[in-house]
């Protein structure tokens, strides 16, 4: 497969790429800096880029054309404002998405976060970026051209991946290593029995492929 990953230097992101290219993926990483560039071929993945906080939809479709798979996994990140959140989170992401469909790239993946929602009260930043990411969530869940699937992660962190997790519609709150979101993407890429699921993501006690394979229905 050819898989094209927005955000391609974030920290899931590059754990991602390294996963797909492991397995024989071809890999491209959306980048903001070029000084990224080294880091993601240490990846194994093909820097690309591009800001998508400026990037027209035709620029980011050309880029698109040819993968099998899209990787919305960019966010505006720790220290940023709440005018980032929506310029990144939420229209980073519905652009990423039109780009998709004008590419011809119907499977679609989307890291959101758990909590997310367009609703989502409160004047805090962390407020502002629920809310970004509960508008981008259901932008793309109004897209038909798409075989989406919206994956929300509990609490991050940096702890050695188990490969032991909790996958399901609701799962309560709790921790995830960045390793173990990783592997649930890989696995979700190309398992489009996923289509139309928005899933949250915890530690728990499946094996990530059995995870996956339970939601699919398989």
């Amino acid at each position: 497969m050819r898989i094209v990953i927005a955000g391609g230097h974030g920290q899931i992101a590059l754990r991602l790429e390294r996963l797909l290219a492991a397995r024989g993926d071809e890999v491209a990483g959306i980048i903001r800096k070029a000084e990224q560039a080294d880091d993601l071929r240490q990846a194994g993945a093909e820097p690309v880029v591009l800001d998508l906080e400026s990037a027209s939809v035709d620029e980011v479709a050309e880029r698109l054309r040819g993968a099998d798979a899209a990787v919305f996994a960019a966010g505006a990140g720790p220290g940023s404002g709440a005018t980032r959140k929506d310029t990144v989170d939420k229209a980073a992401a519905v652009l990423f998405a039109d780009a998709a469909v004008q590419a011809g790239v119907r499977r679609f993946v989307v890291v959101s976060s758990m909590g997310a929602d367009p609703r989502h009260e409160g004047d805090e930043i962390f407020d502002a970026y629920l809310r970004a990411k509960g508008e981008a969530d259901a932008y793309v869940r109004g897209l038909d051209s798409l075989d989406w699937t919206i994956l929300r992660p509990g609490q991050l962190t940096d702890d050695a991946g188990t490969g032991l997790v909790r996958l399901e519609a609701d799962t309560g709150r709790g921790p995830i290593p960045r390793d173990d979101v990783a592997a649930v993407l890989a696995e979700l890429v190309d398992t489009s029995a996923t289509a139309g699921l928005t899933l949250e993501l915890i530690s728990g006690s499946a094996p990530v492929s059995v995870a996956v394979k339970s939601v699919a229905g398989n």
